[in-house]
């Protein structure tokens, strides 16, 4: 499997099932994408709505976390512009190696505008082609709601309920959901 930079993983151009984007390419990302991959995660970060991760992280301990040895990178383009990235690594080490994990990002000016659908289908695939055979998210907040039906569009179920896991910055504790699907 490929492990940091530089990725090996061939770009892809989407439009198979994605409504907006026909102009979207997914490709490895590199170390040049880190100032764009920060960009996107930054306000998420800051947010503190979708994961659980320090909310004052910065720019080097963000990167590392995302492009950390055991992950492979990818980043969305559109006319150039970096507007989407996601990470695929093992969920599990040993006997659960099988199974991998993602985590996604997107860019505040490209939501609703199918970049995350293409980058979870990309991850699917990409899941695949490194011979995974199944995927699976560990702590999807349960107030996320476009993720969460995003991913159960994709055949993910909800197989494990974590209550009141995620302190949310504006609704307190909320739940937390294991999602699962087999490739």
């Amino acid at each position: 499997m490929t492990r940091g930079y530089p990725r090996r993983a061939p770009a892809v151009d989407f439009p198979r099932d994605v409504p907006h984007e026909t102009n979207l390419t997914i490709r490895p990302a590199t170390e040049a994408d880190g100032p764009a991959i920060w960009r996107i995660l930054e306000p998420i970060l800051r947010e503190g709505e979708a994961y659980a991760l320090d909310r004052d992280m910065d720019e080097t301990e963000a990167l590392a976390f995302w492009a950390a040895p055991d992950r492979t990178v990818f980043v969305a383009e559109q006319d150039g512009e970096v507007v989407g990235t996601y990470y695929l690594r093992p969920n599990q080490m040993g006997g659960g190696r099988h199974v991998c994990n993602c985590g996604y990002g997107v860019a505040r000016h490209a939501m609703g505008r199918g970049v995350a659908r293409a980058m979870g289908l990309h991850s699917l695939d990409e899941g695949r082609r490194q011979g995974y055979r199944a995927m699976q998210f560990n702590f999807v907040v349960s107030s996320n709601v476009r993720a969460v039906r995003l991913w159960e569009s994709l055949g993910f179920s909800v197989v494990g309920r974590l209550p009141g896991a995620f302190v949310h910055p504006g609704l307190g504790p909320v739940d937390a959901l294991v999602m699962f699907r087999e490739l």
